[in-house]
């Protein structure tokens, strides 16, 4: 099945596009900093650096290409109004950029987003719409047309993406010699900015998306030659479970050779406390991804290879993040009790 919002793929992102967004975010954006983790390096055998957009603000990276892409709305359409889908990060940064910009906003989520995401989005000055996953789209697309509102993409578009490479050229210019850099795939919109941006600078880096294994629509569109919709998407990584691959993004992905791996559930669960435990990073599960497929050993690399994770967000609610600690306890606990040896008979 094809994805919904075909855009015209025109070719990649390019550096003057990327420069430009730089130019549009100035300082209306934060340079979020690139730490290093001994502890970490130490335990997974590389050297680990970590790019912290949860410090963005909005508190992920979405910040970049939504301002980014309401900064090119003409008078007229500020005048209208914008509309947006998104499970919660996204949605934010479309509220934060459109308040900013002074035009109003209206954002779609599921009814089942995270509370804290509902309410920053609604703090921000945007009207939330509510309404059960699988008519997220029919419900945007009849608002849009009813009130002719102007459609702000997720990922699936030029100006989105080149807001998101300038996340890559920092990092890009923070560990200059990076090997690895890897990052959780949704739709696509950070992977294709990491891409654009490494590409534009022609840096001899491997970039590596990771999905869960609930939510694999960019690995099956790299399967399958195409962008694919997702009948049906599960994981406790909300930020990653988009029902589909962006068309621009999966070309990104295709030409700029990204490679793509999957991890479960319980990786990045683990991977999310590890990151608070061992750096006080406070990462939401799309987040962690990242970091799951190196402690998982789904990628495995030499010792000392220069390894990037791009922390992406950090919006996860207390109620949330007990429920994955419960998770996280049970998970430890079957596998203390798989490696228990057997009890003899009759004792």
């Amino acid at each position: 099945m094809s994805a919904p919002f075909v855009s015209d793929p025109a070719g990649v992102v390019t550096a003057p596009e990327i420069a430009a967004a730089q130019r549009t975010l100035g300082a209306a954006i934060r340079r979020t900093p690139t730490i290093h983790s001994a502890l970490l390096s130490e335990r997974l055998g590389v050297d680990l650096h970590l790019k912290l957009e949860l410090q963005q603000h909005t508190g992920s990276f979405k910040a970049r290409g939504a301002f980014n892409r309401i900064a090119q709305l003409s008078d007229t359409e500020r005048a209208r109004g914008v509309i947006t889908v998104s499970a919660g990060n996204h949605a934010q940064a479309v509220a934060w950029a459109a308040r900013g910009a002074g035009v109003a906003a209206t954002v779609v989520m599921p009814d089942g987003a995270v509370q804290m995401k509902v309410d920053a989005t609604r703090a921000f000055g945007a009207e939330v719409v509510l309404t059960p996953g699988p008519t997220l789209l029919p419900t945007m697309q009849r608002m849009q047309a009813e009130r002719n509102l102007v459609f702000i993409p997720p990922f699936d578009d030029r100006f989105i993406i080149a807001g998101a490479a300038t996340c890559g050229v920092e990092l890009l210019e923070d560990v200059p010699d990076v090997d690895v850099i890897l990052v959780g795939v949704g739709g696509g919109g950070i992977v294709s900015g990491l891409l654009a941006a490494a590409n534009a600078r022609e840096a001899a880096v491997r970039i590596i998306g990771v999905e869960p294994e609930g939510a694999m629509g960019m690995t099956r569109s790299v399967r399958e030659g195409a962008p694919v919709r997702l009948d049906r998407v599960h994981s406790i990584a909300d930020g990653l479970a988009a029902p589909w691959a962006g068309a621009l993004n999966y070309q990104h992905v295709r030409d700029l050779h990204a490679e793509m791996v999957t991890v479960t559930d319980d990786a990045i669960v683990e991977a999310l406390f590890t990151l608070r435990g061992a750096c006080g990073i406070a990462a939401e599960p799309a987040a962690a991804a990242c970091l799951a497929a190196l402690m998982s050993g789904v990628v495995r690399l030499p010792a000392g290879t220069r390894v990037a994770c791009v922390v992406t967000g950090g919006n996860v609610d207390a109620s949330r993040l007990a429920e994955l600690g419960e998770l996280a306890k049970r998970a430890e606990q079957a596998e203390l009790a798989a490696c228990r040896p057997p009890t003899p008979e009759g004792r």
